[in-house]
């Protein structure tokens, strides 16, 4: 695999860098550096969403005739690699990265017409419909139903983990529409409205105190038939693709380096205990080297599934292995950031944003309150987008064929 860079691409990656030098501002950056969730508040988000659809360069990862850049697979990576070593927020992934590909690969053009602009001009925030109180791991279980009714759909159900569903005014959503088949072949794919009667949002805070996640409730929801999305039944088969998406679709390995780098420039300034500083003691070395080591084995099997793409082949099941990689080392990068503070993180605030004018004042140390939030969300890491067990199985069963 020859992953050296042309001389177009080195010149695209200046000019990706000169963009985000001259565009990624200190209030964004402090927003993302401050976030300790998956997702950053819709007003970080949302804004540098705005700037990237103003350079034309939000819909990165989507074909040009369908409003995005027509960028090559290196050419996305670059820009994923960049962004992350900049400090840059995360996208608003289950608009741009999860419903948007669903929509031009499964879609008809009438919606592609009016869902696709919407999501590049932030008209519309997405949240996922997928998990419910008895359907987690076991997704095909799902027990929301959809009848049709004349030219429209009904729905009621329930849906939990719901992220940034507060937000929201729009959720995809997995309903079964056919009782009488096996429960993968009765399951259909939905664009829902939320700003309609029959939803409600319950918040579920999580352990740092955080509103992410959410329930929601539907209670005679309508949906029009034309916002079904491919054919009834296909539900299942267009959420597989959706998770593989969401499990590979996006290069983790930058931004757990980056978080790395940060992680040992602050530990030049922490004493060891002996009188020395911290980035100088041999276990704490011996740590950061491991995960470092590992970190860049999930960069070179990220690059191995990016050189499938760039040959036209689907990413296929070795995105459970990235999944899986990522989600552990995350959790082993959160925890080094909680080591490397110590007790300074247990005085944890829990009002947010802990960014801007309204931020809470830090009792010792405000990095130290970021990083015991992000590690007590990133437990969620191993679940969320189908739990470790899961892509283990994956793995053996696709990759392996044990």
């Amino acid at each position: 695999m020859d992953i050296e860079l042309t001389p177009e691409e080195e010149s695209f990656r200046e000019e990706v860098r000169d963009f985000l030098k001259n565009n990624l501002t200190d209030r964004i950056r402090e927003g993302a550096a401050s976030s300790p969730t998956v997702f950053v508040e819709p007003d970080i988000g949302q804004d540098w969403n705005a700037v990237l659809n103003e350079q034309g360069w939000l819909g990165y990862q989507w074909p040009k005739e369908d409003g995005g850049t027509g960028w090559t697979p290196v050419q996305r990576y670059i820009f994923e690699k960049e962004c992350a070593l900049a400090g840059a927020p995360n996208l608003t992934v289950l608009g741009l990265k999860l419903v948007a590909p669903v929509i031009f690969n499964f879609g008809t053009q009438e919606q592609k017409d009016k869902y696709l602009p919407r999501i590049l001009a932030g008209d519309d925030y997405w949240c996922q419909g997928f998990s419910e109180p008895n359907a987690g791991s076991d997704l095909a279980s799902l027990q929301t139903r959809a009848v049709k009714q004349g030219d429209k759909y009904v729905l009621n159900g329930s849906k939990i983990w719901t992220t940034h569903a507060h937000w929201a005014n729009k959720m995809f959503v997995l309903a079964r529409t056919d009782a009488t088949v096996k429960k993968q072949a009765g399951i259909s794919f939905f664009l829902v409205d939320m700003d309609q009667p029959g939803i409600s949002v319950r918040p579920i805070l999580t352990l740092a105190g955080d509103h992410e996640v959410n329930q929601v409730f539907m209670e005679d929801v309508e949906v029009p038939a034309d916002d079904l999305v491919g054919e009834e039944g296909q539900g299942w088969t267009i959420a597989k693709f959706l998770l593989e998406n969401e499990r590979g679709g996006s290069c983790h390995a930058p931004k757990l380096l980056f978080d790395l780098d940060q992680i040992e420039e602050m530990s030049k300034d922490v004493p060891d205990g002996r009188g020395g500083k911290l980035v100088d003691d041999l276990d704490w070395r011996r740590r950061m080297a491991r995960l470092r080591l590992g970190v860049q084995s999930l960069e070179v099997i990220e690059l191995k599934i990016l050189s499938r793409i760039a040959k036209g082949q689907k990413p296929g099941p070795q995105t459970s292995l990235t999944k899986l990689l990522a989600s552990n080392l995350r959790q082993d990068v959160d925890l080094l950031a909680v080591d490397l503070f110590g007790p300074a993180g247990l005085q944890l605030p829990t009002a947010r944003p802990l960014y801007g004018e309204n931020a809470p004042a830090p009792f010792r140390c405000e990095k130290a309150q970021v990083a015991a939030a992000r590690y007590l969300n990133s437990r969620a890491w191993t679940i969320f987008g189908g739990t470790d067990e899961v892509q283990r199985t994956i793995i053996a069963k696709t990759v392996l064929g044990l």
